[in-house]
């Protein structure tokens, strides 16, 4: 497996922290007395421990897959495929999440911020789709053509990141001020900021 294993570590590297996408959510604080706010964030929180085990597993199976010296090209294309379209199903949920509970009560711009929240984050699932067909159609059956594919993976990961990072601002966007505090009252999401990955996440205060 020499010259693919090394490129699968760098897959593996360009996809490490990607789950603060998820716990964006997470703040500190508490908010003043709102009910509708409330229930606006119960709606979204209830569901995020959920949604953060499936995007988070998704990206240690990758790390995993990419560390075991032992794997054969079939195995890790396995592993990839399947972390691909966990992540591209995690994030289309949270996008449908947000986008049934609606804009947050009483938030500044909040439909506008709404809107492009879930637009990035349904960009975002797509690009993963897309990943995931890319690592399908690998050709496992020649190792030096499957390390050159593994190369093209990795490089289409960074243009994936910048999506993840926008997608990242706008959720961030959509879940600041009253509703960030909110949201940091709910079990779920607390539950989420306290997960292992939580060290990920870039909205700590």
């Amino acid at each position: 497996m020499e010259g693919t294993n090394p490129v699968n570590k760098k897959l593996a590297a360009a996809l490490s922290g990607g789950a603060v996408l998820v716990l964006a959510l997470s703040g500190c604080g508490g908010s003043e007395d709102n009910k509708e706010l409330d229930a606006w964030a119960k709606k979204v929180c209830d569901l995020v421990p959920a949604q953060n085990k499936k995007i988070t597993a998704a990206y240690d199976a990758i790390t995993k897959a990419a560390e075991d010296t032992e794997s054969t090209p079939v195995e890790l294309q396995k592993a990839d495929s399947q972390a691909f379209q966990d992540l591209s199903d995690g994030y289309k949920a949270r996008a449908t999440v947000i986008s049934n509970a609606g804009a947050p009560p009483g938030a500044e711009d909040g439909a506008k911020k709404l809107q492009d929240a879930v637009k990035q984050l349904t960009a975002l699932a797509t690009a993963y789709a897309d990943m995931k067909t890319q690592v399908d159609g690998l050709d496992t059956k020649d190792q030096a053509k499957f390390a050159t594919g593994l190369k093209d993976v990795s490089a289409e990961m960074k243009k994936v990141e910048t999506q993840r990072q926008t997608a990242l601002t706008a959720l961030k966007d959509l879940e600041s001020g009253d509703t960030k505090q909110a949201l940091a009252e709910q079990s779920g999401c607390k539950q989420a900021s306290t997960s292992p990955a939580g060290s990920a996440s870039a909205t700590d205060s």
